[in-house]
C-alpha cells in the first residue's frame, strides 16, 4: 500500500473536482447498483495518471450530458474497493489507471492505461465525453 502523505495529494485532485472516493466494497456496491450511469476513475501514482488521466478527468466534466454518479478510487491504496470494482469491469484485465462508464451497473465504456498512455489530457476528455453524450 502506497503511503498517505503521497496519496492524499492525487487523491484530493478528482475529489476537489467533484469525485466521490470509493473506499470500500460497500461504497462500491452501492454506487454501481444504483440505476443510471456512474463513472470510475482507478487513479494511480503512475505519471500517466498525473499528467493525462487526472487532468483528463477534470476536464470531461465540462459536457452537457454527464454521468449521474463521478466516482474515484486509487489502485494500491483503496485495495478492496478498487478490486470489487474491477469484478464489475470484467472481462477487461486489471489497469491502473483505468476509467470506467458503467450504465444500470454493467459496463457500457472502458478506457484502459494502454489508452491513456502517450494519449493527451485533452483527447481522453474528448473521448469521454463523446461516451456521456451516447449514454448519459
Amino acid at each position: 500500500m502506497y503511503p498517505t502523505e503521497l496519496v492524499t495529494p492525487m487523491k484530493a485532485e478528482l475529489v476537489e473536482a467533484g469525485y466521490k472516493e470509493l473506499l470500500t466494497v460497500e461504497d462500491v456496491k452501492e454506487a454501481l447498483e444504483k440505476p443510471g450511469t456512474t463513472l470510475v476513475a482507478i487513479n494511480s501514482v503512475c505519471g500517466c495518471s498525473a499528467g493525462s488521466m487526472r487532468p483528463a478527468m477534470i476536464a470531461c466534466l465540462d459536457n452537457e450530458k454527464l454521468p449521474d454518479n463521478i466516482t474515484t478510487s486509487f489502485a494500491g491504496y483503496d485495495i478492496d474497493a478498487v478490486a470489487h470494482v474491477r469484478k464489475f469491469m470484467l472481462p477487461y484485465p486489471p489497469s491502473s489507471p483505468s476509467i470506467a462508464l458503467f450504465k444500470d451497473g454493467k459496463i457500457a465504456m472502458m478506457v484502459e492505461r494502454h489508452h491513456i498512455e502517450g494519449n493527451s489530457a485533452e483527447a481522453i476528455a474528448d473521448h469521454l465525453k463523446q461516451a456521456f453524450n451516447e449514454f448519459c
